[in-house]
């Protein structure tokens, strides 16, 4: 069997400075498709991690401003670590412009009164969202980004 080769492990984690976006992946399907995975890196890896509440209500916010900004969408999925998000997409885009789409996003997140579907209903762990921490968060990564 094939040694598998995870992308996100072969990155020095030491070595790169946070916040930023880069493009991480790139797969071309057996029909011809594109797929492209982005890193979206908050925070500084074996530095700062974001707390549980923060990252998922930064996942639910972000689920809805990129798809504004950006087509194709796949998903939106957070970091086990914690310190950033993967960004899926049909097709292949400049990372300025994914860069650009996030910025917006956060800025979108400063906006806003209320998490979108944090209700037991729409989501398996409704209570453990931080809009503050969200917006203290988003307001960091702009200051930098």
């Amino acid at each position: 069997m094939e040694k598998v080769v995870v992308e996100s492990f072969t990155l020095d984690h030491t070595q790169v400075q946070a916040p930023f976006v880069r493009q991480c992946g790139r797969i071309l399907t057996a029909k011809g498709d594109v797929i492209t995975k982005y890193d979206l890196r908050f925070t500084q890896p074996n530095g700062d991690t974001m707390p549980t509440g923060v990252v998922h209500a930064l996942e639910h916010l972000l689920a809805g401003f990129m798809r504004e900004e950006l087509a194709d969408i796949v998903d939106i999925s957070p970091m086990g670590c914690r310190t950033g998000f993967y960004l899926i997409l049909i097709g292949e885009q400049q990372v300025e412009s994914v860069k650009q789409a996030l910025v917006t996003s956060l800025n979108k997140v400063l906006a806003v009164d209320e998490v979108p579907a944090a209700n037991a209903v729409q989501c398996g762990n409704f209570r453990d969202m931080s809009l503050f921490g969200a917006k203290e968060y988003a307001k960091e990564v702009l200051a930098k980004l």
